[in-house]
């Protein structure tokens, strides 16, 4: 990574930016701020939320368990009191495999 291009990381996002990014209303990701004690950015002088690459990677946590795995409020606050780290490894593993998915799916394509 070249000099430039670490000045010009973004280091704090907008609500608006992390809906987005992850396809969800930002009042879905205000009301998991008021139900999981994990997410918890930092606000401006305005009050605006300021969300870290890290306070994104805890929604999209969230995100999966409740989205993807079908886990209640509940249900998701029980699974990750018991250590986010496994849930994490669980989840990227997901993420990988669906990605060598794609890439076979594409390459039997273009095998056809």
């Amino acid at each position: 990574m070249s000099y430039k291009e670490k000045e010009i990381e973004k280091k704090y996002f907008s609500i608006g930016e992390v809906a987005k990014q992850l396809r969800v209303a930002a009042s879905q990701i205000r009301f998991w701020e008021s139900e999981f004690d994990i997410i918890s950015p930092r606000k401006n002088r305005n009050g605006k939320r300021q969300f870290t690459k890290d306070d994104i990677e805890k929604i999209k946590l969230v995100y999966h368990l409740v989205k993807e795995k079908g886990y209640t409020l509940q249900g998701a606050k029980d699974r990750l009191k018991n250590g986010t780290q496994a849930t994490k490894d669980k989840m990227e593993m997901i993420g990988t495999l669906r990605d060598i998915r794609s890439f076979l799916v594409d390459l039997k394509q273009k095998m056809d």
